[in-house]
């Protein structure tokens, strides 16, 4: 697969290039041995009843995966606590612990376990490959990317979309570079507060 488009929200690409290139370079690397034409594996039927062969989403994940993975990348998940009582919950969002649990309690609220986990973290680096739902990519935006760079886990989140020339020919629901990078856009230049860079790709 090749890179088609970079679009850095807050400086993340910029962040990267300075403190980690050689990840710069690992990311691209990662893209360019993604084989997309070994995932044109998913039939679907035209308006006129011909079947086309479409990219796989999934065989396109798991080909991410196998690539990341084998550079050492790991899916690490944060284990926040979540309250209906406003207060520890507040609390608690801001000040980390491993076991916030009976201080929650001891607050007279009741403790509930909630994790995040997002795809692939090295050198505070965070990547979410999505080629699933379109309305993930929003979740990973503005919570799963927030969640890991406010709990200190990361500095930038990656989120690799395909174009729209590449999401017409998968299955629908399927989101597409140039909607995300509108999402993102509208709610303005500092929404959300962490550093993000989408690239959008192409087979």
């Amino acid at each position: 697969m090749q890179t088609a488009r970079v679009y850095s929200h807050l400086n993340g690409q910029e962040h990267i290039l300075v403190h980690e290139p050689n990840l710069w370079v690992e990311i691209a690397a990662v893209i360019e041995a993604v084989d997309a034409s070994a995932c044109k594996a998913k039939m679907a039927e035209d308006n006129s009843r011909q079947e086309r062969v479409l990219y796989s989403p999934k065989q396109l994940n798991r080909s991410f995966a196998r690539e990341l993975r084998a550079r050492g990348w790991k899916a690490p998940r944060t284990g926040p606590w979540a309250t209906a009582d406003h207060g520890p919950t507040s609390k608690r969002t801001w000040m980390p612990s491993e076991d916030p649990e009976p201080e929650i309690e001891a607050a007279g609220a009741v403790a509930i376990a909630s994790y995040n986990q997002t795809d692939f973290v090295k050198e505070r680096i965070a990547i979410e490959v999505q080629f699933g739902k379109y309305s993930f990519v929003a979740y990973d935006m503005f919570v799963k990317h927030m969640a890991f760079f406010i709990g200190d886990k990361i500095d930038v989140g990656i989120e690799i979309l395909p174009m729209k020339g590449l999401q017409g020919e998968m299955s629908s629901g399927v989101p597409y570079y140039e909607r995300g990078l509108y999402d993102l856009l509208r709610q303005g230049r500092g929404v959300p507060a962490v550093p993000l860079v989408v690239i959008g790709v192409v087979p």
